[in-house]
């Protein structure tokens, strides 16, 4: 049924690739994502998979080649990161916006300037409003398992739009840890085939593809069904999630809670930052203290209906922010989510912005602490906070 390994993030999701078998990858190298180009190339030159690889000269091409590729009816898959995905960005609103299900790994790196390689979700936050939908790993076992999801999620005849699956530069991509690999079969029998409802390589039946929608057309009718489609995806998720669960035993849902039901300080937290704060609350526990902790998995659509239900009851909540993308805002991304989905809560906590790890800046359960004891003791901070910035740039 499954089978350990230890293995680095980008290697599971090149796994997981394989055994989907896309009908086409377009994809160029950029740091810390360039291990599953490289991987999943090796498994297509060795007649792993029988994949149609394209090599392009950019990632705006890259996008536009899976654009093509799945208008024609192709199951269709990329890879990305950070400046990458900035330079794809034109073309990821035409590929939600023709509703097309691509999948796309991406492996979270700090846009710059200044130049910088390492972890942090401005890339991806950047992106959160153009259509796709989002959902994070906390490890390379994740990872794997979010990147089999997404397909049958993206494919949904409900949804019909892309997907990114997000892990942490280097942290998860580079880390080696231990995984379980489900059985091929099993997996191709989950995902399933995928038959587009319309292609352009249907002469029986023509349709037309990226036309001018301008002055009085349907644009407006577009993007309204557009939205419908990402608020669809919810209980797609949830049901997708659901029939994984009972198929391998892994079902993850919108969110994990951990320690929430008498915590009197929660931390919300996404990506590989939600293993340090599981573990400062882990110890926050042990020393008399009632955290909890919720670590978010989809981002776009955003639950927040369940969220709210999950977070009511605690008194005060803080959200954790890898992204500085709102900039000039009231606060981080996830924490501005958070504020946004209890504007017409009954029971309302005290919602406080944290940023950490900008750029790769260690984070540790230590950080997490120093916030949980200021605001179990009531020194509830102004605006946002900055967890881990050096003190002579306070």
């Amino acid at each position: 049924m499954s089978r350990p390994v230890a293995v680095v993030g980008t290697d599971a999701v090149a796994e997981a690739m394989r055994q989907i078998e896309p009908d086409v990858v377009a994809a160029y190298p950029i740091t810390p994502q360039t291990a599953i180009v490289e991987t999943f190339a090796t498994m297509v030159a060795n007649g792993e998979v029988k994949t149609e690889m394209i090599n392009v000269e950019s990632e705006h091409s890259a996008m536009s080649a899976c654009i093509g590729a799945a208008s024609g009816g192709a199951r269709v898959m990329t890879c990305t990161s950070s400046q990458g995905l900035g330079l794809m960005w034109e073309m990821l609103y035409i590929a939600s916006g023709l509703r097309l299900p691509i999948v796309m790994p991406n492996v979270n790196r700090a846009l710059s300037a200044p130049i910088n390689i390492h972890c942090d979700h401005s890339d991806s936050m950047g992106a959160r409003d153009s259509g796709w939908i989002q959902i994070f790993s906390e490890n390379a076992q994740e990872a794997y398992e979010n990147t089999i999801q997404a397909a049958r999620i993206a494919e949904h005849p409900d949804v019909l739009l892309p997907a990114m699956v997000l892990l942490d530069g280097f942290i998860i991509s580079h880390g080696t840890e231990r995984a379980e690999f489900y059985d091929d079969e099993k997996v191709r029998e989950f995902v399933g085939e995928y038959k587009a409802p319309y292609t352009l390589l249907d002469s029986e039946n023509p349709i037309t593809v990226g036309s001018f929608d301008g002055l009085y057309g349907y644009f407006f009718e577009f993007k309204r069904a557009q939205e419908q489609a990402m608020h669809n995806a919810l209980p797609v998720v949830k049901e997708v999630g659901e029939e994984f669960g009972k198929k391998f035993g892994s079902n993850r849902g919108y969110f994990e809670t951990y320690q929430l039901e008498d915590a009197e300080v929660a931390f919300v937290a996404l990506g590989s930052g939600a293993g340090t704060t599981r573990a400062a609350v882990q110890q926050l526990r042990k020393e008399g203290v009632k955290a909890g902790m919720l670590k978010l998995r989809l981002f776009r659509p955003f639950p927040e209906e369940e969220l709210v239900k999950a977070l009511s009851h605690v008194p005060v909540v803080a959200v954790l922010d890898r992204s500085l993308t709102n900039s000039g805002g009231p606060s981080g991304p996830v924490c501005l989510e958070t504020m946004s989905a209890f504007y017409n809560a009954e029971s309302k906590p005290t919602i406080l912005s944290y940023i950490y790890g900008l750029g790769g800046r260690d984070f540790n359960p230590q950080m997490v602490k120093d916030a949980a004891y200021d605001l179990v003791e009531g020194n509830i901070p102004q605006g946002t906070s900055y967890l881990g910035l050096k003190e002579e740039d306070n």
